[in-house]
């Protein structure tokens, strides 16, 4: 029996979790290894004009944001977004999962080094999520799957418009203007039911350039072409599910794992662990997402107009809320966004890297006791 596009996706980022995994301990072993001076040199080799972490943050996370961008768009025309009766519960609970956290570290940091770090705790790493949610197995209801996945949409979206918004810095306006130029040039595409790919492609390259140069961060240019794929057949052929399925792998398995390998190798040598920046992020992530979303979650629900998705408990969203404070991929991109000082990045991204790793941990074993209760 094939496997519905959600099943897939789900399918594909609990495997994709695992290696990501791999790939960021990789990357923190080799960081502290005798090595550990050719791991950021390999980083800093440049090509074209740009180092290879540049390649990889600005050029290949592209693939992911328009990934990101087209699991949006399915589930704002398909999926459970689409409705706004059932949409209603993810959206409060992400909102308080973005709020929380950025008050909670805002409070801890109180304006001090790494203040301009608060969108770092907003974001949930959907595929380590998932992954843990994986290792549970069935005595996880499907309910909190597709629970945690609507929150962790919702937090992309607003993620992705922290990151234009408030990280965008030296802004070009000629650049942006031609950048623009790239969506009617789409739209134009479409209306003349263009169903080959390389058109697409050199139209995104050069809005990827123009996006470059104007100072908004170039990834973004992934999600404003997802949002323009047709949802709906073109010349009998589905583009959306169709891109999904071709991405997904190549992004899960290659591209999200690479970033980790490049992002994730911090210097613990006489790391800062009780600055108030790593603390910020660890309380904002662990304590703001968790009472972020389960408190919002139980708000909405005790009206009675609001409900849980079905064999969901209150118990399972306390687990869920606490593996909701995985941010990881996100977490780290917004890090190196939003930070100038090397040590301050590292001082954020050990704090990432302890609050995804207690997060997994506790909410794992939360929603195993809740299996267990039979709750």
């Amino acid at each position: 029996m094939p496997l519905t596009p959600l099943r897939e996706f789900l399918r594909t980022e609990s495997a994709g979790g695992i290696v990501l995994l791999v790939a960021a301990v990789a990357a923190i072993g080799w960081a502290n290894s005798p090595a550990g001076d050719s791991y950021d040199a390999l980083w800093q080799v440049t090509i074209g004009g740009l180092d290879l972490l540049h390649w990889v943050n600005d050029g290949l996370m592209t693939l992911f944001f328009f990934l990101v961008g087209l699991e949006i768009k399915r589930e704002l025309v398909v999926g459970e977004l689409n409705r706004p009766r059932a949409a209603a519960l993810p959206v409060i609970a992400a909102l308080g999962g973005v709020l929380l956290p950025i008050l909670v570290f805002s409070l801890v940091v109180r304006g001090g080094p790494g203040a301009s770090g608060w969108g770092i705790p907003i974001a949930t790493d959907v595929a380590f999520a998932v992954g843990v949610l994986a290792l549970l197995g069935p005595r996880v209801p499907d309910g909190v799957r597709l629970f945690l996945l609507s929150v962790a949409i919702v937090d992309d979206i607003i993620a992705i418009t922290v990151i234009a918004v408030f990280y965008t810095h030296d802004l070009a306006p000629a650049w942006l203007a031609a950048a623009a130029l790239a969506v009617p040039a789409v739209l134009v595409l479409r209306r003349l039911r263009v169903a080959l790919i390389w058109p697409y492609v050199l139209v995104g390259v050069a809005m990827w350039f123009a996006v470059h140069e104007s100072g908004v961060h170039a990834t973004i240019t992934g999600v404003v072409l997802a949002l323009l794929c047709p949802a709906r057949p073109v010349r009998g052929r589905d583009v959306l599910p169709l891109l999904e399925h071709r991405l997904h792998p190549f992004v899960a398995f290659g591209i999200v794992p690479l970033f980790a390998l490049a992002n994730a190798g911090v210097d613990l040598t006489g790391a800062r662990l009780g600055s108030s920046l790593t603390l910020g992020v660890v309380l904002g992530l662990l304590v703001g997402k968790t009472l972020g979303v389960a408190g919002a979650t139980a708000a909405a629900t005790a009206t009675g107009r609001l409900t849980l998705p079905a064999g969901v408990a209150m118990s399972h969203v306390w687990g869920m809320a606490i593996l909701a404070g995985i941010g990881f991929t996100v977490s780290l991109f917004i890090a190196d966004l939003s930070l100038d000082a090397p040590d301050l990045v590292n001082q954020a991204k050990i704090g990432v890297l302890a609050a995804s790793l207690l997060a997994g941990v506790l909410g794992a074993t939360v929603l195993r006791i809740a299996a267990r209760a039979g709750v």
